[in-house]
């Protein structure tokens, strides 16, 4: 592939099925359609772990979680791991951020020629309190998660994501300026995640005798998975609503960030067109991991159900032939997809990197049966939890814990757990092996225990590492090494 610019947009907590693209019956989210549209949707894409910080370090080094060994949100990505942004300043392309990391600090070497408008963990050390872990610890403060204030008007996320997408508007006419240079150009949006404030305009969109209720709802006698149960105790988000309608403003909330991030990638795919660029510019949309948005009963993410595991991969730009591509695919799979857009062979960067590249998948055959893994070992958990996609099923390994097992043809919302019944035994026995043709869980979770206990004595013991962290979303303008 020739040499051609690249941009990266990374939001934080959508779920894939809240777009119109993706066939969500009333969501507008009419820029992403059209860049879905122009280009591939990647229909079954995952994170390769539900909580920010792992996954964003995963997606920097195209490493999984145990093999980087950045287990939570106390745990930044350094720029320590080879990542692709290493190895696109080896070769003398140019490559910036514009917003979200979430990596440790500014200072830090993790693969930009310059960060603008960064944010990264808290204090150069986010959330310690919540790696302690097995038994874990509740939170050090009555803060509800998802913000003090839920409804209509503006946050310091919605103006931050306001001040990003102006930032990268500006940065794609002066790039075009000098058009002799390729680019890589990273924009992280924070949008919909939480805090549930979104303007106005946005909030209207969605009225609250419309909202229809979630699945699963523990009033309706659902009981919750063990491990689940866990984290619904420790982030106890449902049974902190005001009352009823402050519930429903949560959800026309949450719908309405996803179209005001729609609103702000329409911005900046509008600047490409402006500038000159959209012809010799590749883009790629995705997110960080989805939000259950109050299936079961639960909140935020941090679970392997599909809200929260699932993420959006968008893919256009010249050489891209539109349409669906049904191949399992995660955030791993960017590494070798950004180095190939940028006219680079990854091959020799590939080493123990599972990932493969977007562009190929896409021209390729369907694959249904890739196994695709997912973990978790962060907030609200006492064990590891390992999620893996392999064709029509989606297994959960929780250590210590009975599995999930289910089929996503006949059940694509994961309402009948198929783990107990004898007559799936020989599938769920497979989907074990093929797990541990991964990784061997007992050890993972072993050695995550082991660097966080590491990680709360360098800070002092268990109750002073209790009292470091943000308990709900990372402040804008705190000191974060920006």
């Amino acid at each position: 592939m020739d040499a051609k610019n690249v941009v990266v947009i990374m939001s934080d907590e959508h779920d894939p099925r809240n777009m119109g693209c993706s066939g969500h019956p009333f969501v507008k989210t009419p820029h992403l359609d059209a860049l879905a549209a122009s280009g591939v949707r990647f229909a079954n894409a995952y994170t390769p772990s539900p909580i920010c910080v792992p996954a964003r370090a995963a997606f920097a080094t195209g490493l999984r979680v145990h093999q980087v060994r950045l287990w939570d949100n106390a745990m930044p990505y350094t720029g320590a791991q080879r990542g692709w942004g290493h190895v696109l300043q080896d070769h003398g392309i140019r490559v910036e951020s514009i917003g979200k990391l979430h990596y440790r600090d500014v200072e830090d070497p993790a693969g930009f020629d310059v960060e603008h408008l960064p944010m990264h963990v808290v204090g150069g050390h986010g959330m310690v309190w919540a790696s302690i872990r097995d038994p874990y610890r509740p939170k050090p403060d009555g803060v509800r998660m998802l913000g003090q204030r839920i409804g209509p008007g503006e946050s310091s996320y919605t103006q931050y994501d306001r001040d990003v997408t102006q930032r990268t508007v500006e940065w794609l006419h002066e790039a075009a300026r000098d058009a002799r240079r390729p680019f890589v150009l990273y924009v992280g949006l924070v949008a919909p995640h939480f805090p549930l404030v979104v303007p106005q305009e946005f909030f209207d969109l969605y009225p609250l005798d419309r909202m229809p209720e979630p699945k699963l709802h523990p009033a309706t006698g659902y009981q919750r998975h063990p491990w689940v149960q866990e984290y619904a105790d420790f982030m106890p988000n449902e049974e902190s609503f005001a009352d009823p309608r402050e519930r429903m403003q949560a959800f026309a909330a949450y719908y309405g960030l996803c179209t005001w991030l729609d609103h702000n990638v329409g911005q900046i795919l509008g600047a490409l067109r402006e500038a000159g660029l959209a012809d010799s510019t590749r883009v790629v949309y995705t997110s960080d991991h989805g939000d259950n948005l109050g299936a079961r009963g639960v909140w935020g993410k941090s679970t392997l159900y599909e809200e929260s595991v699932k993420v959006p991969m968008l893919l256009a730009g010249p050489g891209v032939q539109a349409g669906v591509c049904d191949t399992p695919v995660d955030l791993l799979d960017l590494f070798p997809t950004i180095l190939q857009a940028a006219g680079l062979d990854p091959a020799p960067e590939m080493g123990a990197r599972p990932g493969r590249s977007l562009f190929d998948l896409a021209r390729a055959a369907p694959e249904p049966a890739r196994a695709i893994l997912s973990e978790y070992h962060a907030a609200g958990s006492n064990s590891a939890g390992f999620m893996l996609r392999k064709g029509r099923w989606k297994y959960h390994c929780y250590v210590g814990v009975r599995p999930e097992l289910f089929d996503l043809d006949t059940d694509p919302e994961e309402l009948n757990d198929l783990a107990g019944d004898p007559a799936y035994r020989e599938v769920l026995d497979s989907m074990h092996a093929e797990l541990l043709a991964i990784c061997d869980p007992h050890a993972v979770d072993q050695q995550a225990k082991a660097d966080q206990a590491a990680l709360i004595t360098h800070y002092g013991g268990p109750d002073i590492a209790h009292t470091l962290g943000s308990t709900t979303s990372t402040p804008v303008g705190a000191k974060q090494g920006a």
